[in-house]
C-alpha cells in the first residue's frame, strides 16, 4: 500500500488531483484509515492511475474518463480512443485549413500593396 504522497510521486498525479478523482468516484483509494483518514493506494490503483494519465493526455474529459472507468471490462476503450483520434485528426485538418486561409489573406494583402 502507498500513501497518497508516494502514490502521487509514482503516477505523476498531484495529491489534489487524486483527492478530486476520489471525490468524483474516478479513482478511489484502496483503503482509508478510519483513525486518521489517510488514503492508501495499491498496485491495482496504480494501473488505473496510469490509464487516467494517458486518457488525459489524449484529451479525454473527466466525464469521458468516468465513463471508461465505469465500464470495468474496458470493452469500449479501444473504440473511444479511436473516436478521440479521429476527432483530433479533424481538428488538425481544420487548423491546417485556417493556416492556409491566413497565408492566403496575408498574400492577398501584399499583392494589394504592390
Amino acid at each position: 500500500m502507498y500513501k497518497i504522497s508516494q502514490f502521487a510521486e509514482m503516477t505523476g498525479l498531484s495529491k489534489e488531483t487524486l483527492r478530486y478523482y476520489a471525490e468524483v468516484k474516478l479513482l478511489e483509494p484502496a483503503y482509508i484509515d478510519p483513525k486518521n483518514n489517510y488514503r492508501y493506494y495499491d498496485d491495482g490503483s496504480y494501473f488505473l492511475a496510469i490509464l487516467l494519465v494517458k486518457l488525459r493526455k489524449f484529451g479525454f474529459t473527466i466525464q469521458e474518463m468516468i465513463y471508461v472507468m465505469e465500464d470495468e471490462s474496458f470493452a469500449n476503450l479501444e473504440k473511444l480512443i479511436k473516436q478521440k483520434r479521429m476527432k483530433i485528426q479533424l481538428q488538425i485538418e481544420d487548423l491546417l485549413l485556417q493556416i492556409e486561409e491566413i497565408d492566403d489573406f496575408l498574400a492577398s494583402g501584399k499583392e494589394e500593396n504592390n
